[in-house]
């Protein structure tokens, strides 16, 4: 029993997806959740109402991760309405896919701010918190188009390489403090991003899975939760893929 009982999760982008999941299934565990998202505010409340369901504090704030000041603003406040922050999801993330010849400055600028500088500025605002408290468990959703690249994903991939280095110089920095930092790299999984994609594209994806179907937001979630228990205390730096062996 990976139990979270009295614990505060901040997870970036849960109104939906993979982040919602995870929210979810450590709230199921007695994390309490905070969720800074920028996305539709009707989806924001019914999250947070499935949530609270599970008998939990859940407070969600509009944010965009981007903005070093706001994510500042919204760590200072979670701190404050929780008591401290213990786990941190840095899942926010959005893509804008397009092959290098048409790809527009601000179409790799955005998705690089969001996915990689989102990361980071929420992990700076909580440095110095996890570092006082001498315990923490940082995990950031990374892709296995980080790892492997991906035509038309250039901006992506190389968000998602990013969050790797980024999670491996932090586990080094924290590592002697207790605070554990890893990244999940998620293949194909079945979530309104991907059920935009044509039937076609998602058949031939599927065929080069092992396992010949794509994953659910709840095999991200349950690596989530493992990461973030004390059964996972030893495990730090790890770049974890969960993808029905397709990069293997």
């Amino acid at each position: 029993m990976m139990d979270l009982t009295g614990k505060t999760a901040l997870i970036t982008g849960a109104s939906r997806g993979i982040g919602k999941a995870i929210a979810l299934k450590l709230a199921g565990q007695g994390a309490n959740i905070a969720i800074p998202y920028l996305g539709d505010p009707a989806e924001a409340e019914q999250a947070q109402k499935e949530i609270e369901a599970l008998g939990v504090k859940c407070v969600m704030y509009v944010c965009d991760v981007s903005s070093f000041e706001a994510s500042k603003e919204v760590v200072e406040k979670v701190i404050e309405e929780f008591g401290g922050v213990d786990i941190l999801v840095n899942n926010a993330g959005i893509v804008r896919d397009k092959l290098i010849l048409s790809m527009k400055e601000e179409d790799f600028d955005m998705v690089i701010n969001v996915n990689l500088k989102g990361a980071f500025n929420m992990i700076k605002h909580t440095y110095s918190h996890f570092m006082k408290k001498r315990r923490g468990r940082i995990i950031s959703i990374s892709s296995i188009v980080g790892l492997n690249g991906n035509a038309g994903q250039a901006n992506y991939s190389s968000s998602k390489a990013g969050l790797i280095g980024l999670t491996k110089s932090t586990a080094k920095e924290l590592g002697g403090r207790n605070i554990t930092v890893n990244a999940i790299a998620p293949g194909f999984i079945d979530t309104d991003m991907t059920q935009q994609l044509s039937d076609k594209v998602k058949d031939a994806m599927k065929a080069q899975i092992p396992m010949k179907r794509p994953g659910t937001p709840e095999d991200i979630a349950n690596l989530a939760l493992f990461l973030a228990s004390d059964e996972a205390s030893y495990i730090t730096g790890e770049v974890i893929r969960v993808d029905g062996g397709y990069a293997m």
